[in-house]
């Protein structure tokens, strides 16, 4: 029994130590100096959405939870505006 228990022990330390540390993203608009994000810069706009026309979470994005919140009215508002679809076509 305990043999099983240093086996595991060992293997862990070694999955472990394979981990490289991430590095940590950084939002664009706080590096790029953008103040205001607007609904008819659609370049910027699409970078954040999906091929199904979903809002890409800050996780994988990286953007700061000040610029998401922004970021997603404008999307949103540019959808309502009919310059950015809903959905993707099929």
């Amino acid at each position: 029994m305990s043999k099983k228990k240093t086996k595991l022990r060992e293997r862990s330390n070694v999955v472990q130590s394979k981990r490289r540390p991430r590095r940590r993203k950084r939002c664009p608009f706080t590096e790029s100096g953008i103040k205001e994000i607007d609904y008819k810069d659609l370049d910027t706009l699409s970078q954040f959405i999906t091929e199904r026309g979903k809002i890409l979470p800050r996780r994988i994005t990286g953007v700061s939870a000040f610029h998401q919140r922004l970021l997603s009215s404008a999307i949103k508002r540019a959808r309502h505006m009919a310059l950015l679809p809903f959905v993707a076509e099929f």
